[in-house]
């Protein structure tokens, strides 16, 4: 069934979603902030782990969008107003802790071991309804009722999206390790510039 419906898929319309889900990729976020900022401050293994633990969010939620949990969010709004702020109350904490960190030239500061990257990672975004929501809102504009079951097309164009993000976010947590040395020199400034971006993300989520 699902090579099935992979193989009905319009092709323009499969290079089309890809090349958006690239795009996105591009575009400065918390997960961004989160992998770039693991990587600068712990090394190639502490930003690899973060961005594993990222795309285990996203995988949450690709798997609830086809479960159809994210329609739920948005008939209850008490159960997303719930989730929403615990999602901000957790980007909240990792500012705190970005904005009180030492300056540390040899020991990162973003997560003590690649488990605790990795978990971090995870949570920062299965808490983040906005994730969530993406998903639901982005992924099925580019399904199709004669192209197979509902469900399935969001499985395989979920599973390519977190594919193209994986690879992209393993990279950026590997080069932002690999330039830690000579970015590492001005960590304390990036400590305070990771607080005040993590402490934006928090207050656009509870704002919006």
């Amino acid at each position: 069934m699902l090579l099935d419906t992979l193989l009905a898929f319009d092709p323009v319309v499969l290079a089309a979603f890809i090349g958006a889900g690239l795009l996105l990729n591009l575009t400065p976020g918390s997960d961004f902030l989160y992998v770039s900022s693991s990587g600068i401050t712990g090394g190639p293994r502490i930003g690899m782990a973060a961005a594993v633990g990222i795309n285990i969010g996203i995988t949450v939620h690709v798997l609830a969008a086809a479960a159809g949990v994210s329609a739920i969010l948005l008939a209850y709004p008490a159960a997303y107003q719930a989730i929403k702020l615990l999602g901000a109350g957790y980007l909240l904490f990792l500012a705190w802790s970005a904005w009180t960190a030492r300056d540390l030239p040899t020991k990162g500061r973003a997560a003590p071991t690649a488990w605790h990257a990795l978990k971090r990672g995870a949570l920062l975004n299965i808490l983040n309804p906005k994730t969530a929501l993406f998903i639901f809102a982005f992924i099925p504009q580019f399904t199709d009722p004669a192209v197979g079951p509902f469900w399935v097309q969001i499985l395989i164009l979920g599973t390519i999206f977190l594919l193209n993000g994986f690879l992209f976010s393993l990279a950026l947590g590997a080069l932002a390790g690999a330039l830690a040395d000579p970015l590492r020199a001005h960590l304390r400034a990036f400590n305070k510039l990771t607080a005040i971006l993590f402490g934006g993300l928090a207050a656009r989520l509870i704002l919006d």
